[in-house]
């Protein structure tokens, strides 16, 4: 079985990403006198926000211990939490083992790439004549994404570029396909920062190609804009096969 030494430290809990859409399930400090989420859910978002962050890579095995330890709680929230994330396939459970994070597969990565494109192309053609309210929306993401890149913050800057695609998406107004989109959320984060830590160049490139997007919706050339969304989706793909696991 693959497998490599789960980190020591405990992941903070209230290390939130930037979530200006929220949209995104980020846990957040309660305030003062609120009583603390569920010991299960601490566990779930711990763990679920490491996975999609990489700091729990795929093939990491992970104990019921090790996680209680890092969250300060017993190990039966751990199974309860272990469980919902396996339901979710980001792990897989193993009996007196632990729990493996699953690596991201070339079929998931083709999977991912075929839906996106489908449901991305589609949606920008609709959007087209894009209003107003959209292109400031789009900008804003853009320019808040640049300064989580030029930080050096991978994950909030994967945040900004996937509600970038979501504001697309919903500019459409299928509400069926807005949830189908909602679904790869996980996937697409995960990836997302896996090619910004393997290829920091990347980062640049993509940020070129949203405001090149957003200048085909501002112009008012669907196709150009659905080409944009075309190659750029592929170019993520292609550098992703090679940076996830």
């Amino acid at each position: 079985m693959p497998a490599s030494a789960a980190p020591t430290a405990p992941v903070p809990q209230t290390d939130a990403l930037a979530d200006p859409a929220g949209t995104e399930p980020v846990p957040r400090r309660a305030p003062s006198g609120v009583p603390k989420p569920p010991a299960a859910d601490r566990v779930y978002d711990h763990l679920k926000r490491a996975v999609l962050e990489r700091r729990y890579e795929g093939g990491t095995l992970l104990t019921e211990g090790e996680l209680a330890a890092a969250v300060g709680v017993s190990r039966t929230p751990v199974r309860e939490a272990l469980l919902r994330l396996e339901a979710e396939e980001l792990i897989k459970l193993y009996p007196k083992k632990g729990a493996l994070v699953l690596p991201v597969s070339a079929r998931e990565i083709a999977d991912v790439v075929e839906t996106r494109r489908l449901v991305e192309e589609h949606a920008v053609r609709k959007a087209v004549p894009a209003p107003p309210a959209l292109l400031d929306r789009l900008a804003e993401l853009l320019a808040e994404q640049k300064l989580h890149a030029a930080a050096g913050r991978f994950a909030e800057a994967a945040v900004s570029d996937r509600h970038f695609h979501v504001e697309l998406v919903r500019s459409g107004g299928n509400e069926i396909l807005s949830r189908l989109y909602e679904q790869l959320r996980d996937r697409q984060l995960r990836m997302g920062v896996a090619v910004m830590h393997a290829h920091p160049d990347r980062i640049a490139r993509a940020l070129t190609e949203h405001e090149e997007i957003l200048a085909a919706l501002c112009a008012g050339d669907a196709e150009a804009a659905a080409d944009l969304v075309h190659r750029h989706i592929g170019r993520v793909a292609e550098l992703a096969g090679g940076a996830v696991r």
